[in-house]
């Protein structure tokens, strides 16, 4: 069965998570996605409130910048919310969007590299490995965790959206997270080159979970606002990008993304969604029953 999830959008002031986070947990959604954009909520610091005040429901974190970040102290707190909350954190990195990283200093001339290098690093210290490595950008000397997540965690994710990026993921990653800017085509085309980058690093065997956004809107007004928002984001000429309706036509297009090979579809409000707690209570106690592709 695939798992449904809602996201948490960062242009809500921090103060409101509390309140979505104990809904979902409440109404039973299963997962909870929240975002690390510049220059808004820490992805971390936000995952960690959002578990502590919740008890069930897995919280996302899709996804962590790399260029941010240091890899020994991604794997830190990566761990220290393992140990804490077994089995209910699912962390993504990503190499960022390139405009935010040069505002702050952080650009890198090959994204791609550092990614690989980054995941590399960062799934074998989560493993509890002691790692050494002088990459062009990741550097550790005799590194290891000395509190490594005691139980399986589910790996790392990474954010990819074209071609050489996804091939990585296959190669590096343990699954992929795919932006609203995808529809079923795109998912099946995704799972293809994930496919191959597994291939190509002889890392067939075992799950890639596959977590795509999926751009909702519903309400009255629900149709206006998804235009407004795929023009706002350049995509209006993608065919089958999003959905507006009531939990029927939601429904249908989270199974048309499953049946293209996606294991989790998070449902993603539009930026002006006017009540982000009915928008969890509509994904958990409307969609989600209707929900009923098997993977």
């Amino acid at each position: 069965m695939t798992s449904l999830g809602a996201v948490f959008r960062p242009q809500l002031a921090p103060e409101r998570l509390r309140s979505v986070a104990r809904l979902a947990d409440d109404a039973g959604l299963e997962e909870l996605w929240l975002w690390e954009d510049c220059f808004r909520e820490g992805g971390i610091s936000t995952a960690a409130a959002a578990l502590a005040w919740t008890e069930r429901v897995r919280v996302g974190v899709g996804l962590l910048p790399v260029p941010l970040r240091n890899v020994a102290i991604t794997a830190m707190e990566a761990a220290s919310l393992h140990r804490m909350f077994p089995g209910r954190a699912i962390l993504g990195v990503g190499h960022g969007v390139q405009d935010w990283m040069g505002q702050v200093g952080a650009r890198v001339e090959s994204p791609v590299t550092l990614l690989r290098e980054h995941l590399l690093a960062l799934r074998a210290l989560l493993s509890g490995e002691r790692v050494t490595v002088d990459g062009r950008y990741v550097k550790l000397d005799d590194v290891a965790l000395d509190w490594p997540p005691e139980a399986p965690h589910g790996g790392v994710l990474a954010g990819a959206t074209g071609p050489r990026s996804l091939r990585l993921t296959g190669e590096a990653a343990d699954g992929t997270i795919l932006t609203a800017s995808t529809n079923a085509e795109g998912v099946r085309t995704a799972r293809r080159l994930v496919e191959e980058g597994r291939a190509a690093a002889g890392r067939e065997a075992g799950p890639h979970r596959l977590v795509v956004y999926l751009l909702t809107a519903t309400g009255p007004d629900a149709a206006a606002r998804l235009r407004a928002e795929l023009t706002a984001e350049g995509v209006e000429a993608v065919p089958d990008l999003g959905v507006a309706g009531d939990a029927g036509a939601v429904a249908k297009a989270v199974e048309r993304l499953v049946e293209a090979g996606a294991d989790s579809v998070v449902l993603q409000p539009t930026a002006d969604e006017p009540d982000p707690e009915g928008f969890v209570r509509f994904a958990a106690e409307e969609v989600r029953p209707l929900v009923s592709v098997p993977r």
